[in-house]
């Protein structure tokens, strides 16, 4: 009985040991709390990461000291209060069983900068942006590598680094917002090439876009597709192919690349995407199973997708004033698959115009931007070169609409149209200076009446607004400008901002 007896006790002892081996973990931060990263000034900081069940955690930083303790799951979170920005790179200390020292953290402005193909587009690419690496000061970057999952991550692969972002329009805007904000940057890339803004989604929004939730269901059941994705996230290296096609899928970037970042305190998303969008008018193709990649929201539905996703995200991060920072996508001569060649300059094709439009609607929301781009692009090239401008715009932008400095960050904007007869009066705002870059007439205005019938209007300038005429409406009542695929335009404010596109007969 008494050798049984000791045999029970060693089983006992192991069967703790045991235990307490699964449930104990080393203190360790969330994965984007790494050395030389940039912490949001002037909004509340969270960070969390795992400790050992119970573990009574501190973190130390600029003068402040929060204490809290790890949940039964090893789960810890502190909240800082607000920081003033700084410079001088300072050690965060986060100890409890053990001691976690992150080193050289300044305090300064945060962006995640995310989207597609011309948000990944590399600085090294554009010759422009290179000249400027010498200059960059107070930059930091945090590259997201590009990864997939299933489920919601809770760790990101990726590490900051001194330095700009690789992205040439990310790199563009940290520079700029540099040189106006004067404080630290600190910029998220979490891009990838080709990818829809389904890809960019939950799936708590398949409760609010029956689109989406159809996406969604068309993809759990593909028992075929799922089954390539997990053979494909254990591989060490994908072919191009194999990149491509999972980059194309929805969900599973958020999943592993946006996830992990909630709730990260920043002061928006640079966000630019939607070619991938531009395929279809409105709805989706018929599913044969071979045009899954096709499934996505066409350009009409993107507006509601956009918002939705916006206000989704500023829920996820607990800040309803998280600014959203949209790149209008610029000149472009192709139209959709039902009619691939347009004419780039005519208002009534199905061009990026529309799309356009969806973006624009995302003014709608409080605490939101669109970089106008209407005069940049290339006819027949997606990816065009000019990522110099696009970057410089948003951070005016975002110097003007988030740090509420005094600059000229937006062109004219439409005010009003005051009907006269045979003539139209367009009324601009941020009009100041209103002039054209070719000091030639201004072009890209087009008008109709009830019969719609679209003509070339004639155009001149009269202080803060132009004037519209044509000899063959006698009766104009709408007007669209800049509405084309690439519309030819010369319209600017004495900043050079160009104005932005519109349409009245909504």
């Amino acid at each position: 009985m008494r050798k049984l007896s000791n045999t029970i006790q060693v089983v006992i002892l192991l069967l703790i040991v045991s235990s307490s081996m699964t449930f104990s973990q080393t203190l360790k931060p969330a994965s984007i709390f790494t050395d030389h990263m940039v912490l949001q000034r002037e909004k509340v900081v969270p960070v969390w990461g795992q400790a050992s069940p119970e573990e009574r955690i501190k973190v130390v930083f600029a003068g402040q000291k929060k204490v809290t303790k790890a949940g039964s799951d090893g789960r810890w979170k502190v909240v800082l209060n607000a920081l003033e920005a700084s410079s001088i790179g300072r050690d965060m200390i986060i100890s409890g069983d053990s001691k976690v020292v992150i080193q050289d953290v300044l305090v300064g402005e945060v962006w995640i900068c995310s989207g597609q193909s011309n948000m990944f587009w590399p600085a090294n690419n554009i010759t422009d942006i290179k000249r400027l690496k010498p200059l960059v000061k107070n930059t930091r970057s945090f590259y997201v590598q590009n990864v997939v999952a299933l489920d919601e991550k809770e760790e990101v692969a990726g590490q900051w680094k001194v330095g700009p972002p690789v992205s040439a329009v990310a790199f563009s805007y940290a520079y700029f917002l540099n040189s106006l904000a004067e404080v630290p940057i600190g910029i998220i890339q979490a891009a990838w090439g080709s990818s829809s803004i389904e890809a960019w989604m939950p799936r708590s929004l398949t409760q609010e876009l029956p689109l989406f939730d159809t996406i969604m269901n068309e993809f759990d059941s593909d028992n075929q597709r799922v089954g390539e994705i997990k053979k494909l996230i254990n591989k060490s290296k994908w072919t191009n192919k194999e990149n491509i096609f999972l980059r194309r899928q929805p969900n599973i970037l958020y999943n592993a690349m946006i996830h992990p970042l909630i709730p990260f305190a920043c002061r928006g998303v640079l966000w630019y995407q939607g070619e991938r969008n531009t395929r279809y008018m409105s709805g989706m193709p018929d599913n044969n199973g071979d045009n899954w990649f096709h499934r996505v929201c066409g350009i009409k539905d993107y507006d509601e997708a956009l918002q939705k996703w916006i206000l989704n995200y500023r829920q996820q991060w607990n800040d309803d004033e998280m600014h959203f920072m949209v790149v209008m996508l610029p000149g472009y001569g192709k139209g959709t698959v039902e009619k691939p060649v347009i004419d780039p300059e005519s208002p009534t094709e199905p061009s990026w115009a529309w799309m356009r439009e969806s973006q624009m609607a995302v003014l709608d929301l409080p605490h939101t931007s669109v970089v106008n781009t209407i005069d940049l692009g290339e006819l027949k090239n997606i990816h065009p070169s000019d990522k110099l401008p696009v970057g410089q715009r948003a951070a005016l932008l975002a110097a003007k609409n988030t740090l509420k400095k005094d600059v000229s960050a937006s062109g004219p904007i439409i005010k009003n149209v005051d009907l006269q007869g045979e003539k139209m009066i367009v009324n601009f705002n941020n009009a100041k200076g209103l002039k054209t870059t070719d000091n030639k007439a201004p072009t890209g205005f087009w008008v109709s009446d009830d019969s719609g019938e679209w003509v070339m209007a004639n155009a001149r300038i009269v202080g803060e607004s132009v004037i519209l005429t044509s000899s063959k409406i006698k009766a104009p009542k709408y007007i669209r400008y800049a509405f084309a695929g690439k519309p030819t335009v010369n319209l600017v404010n004495e900043s050079e901002l160009p104005a932005y596109p519109f349409r009245t007969d909504l």
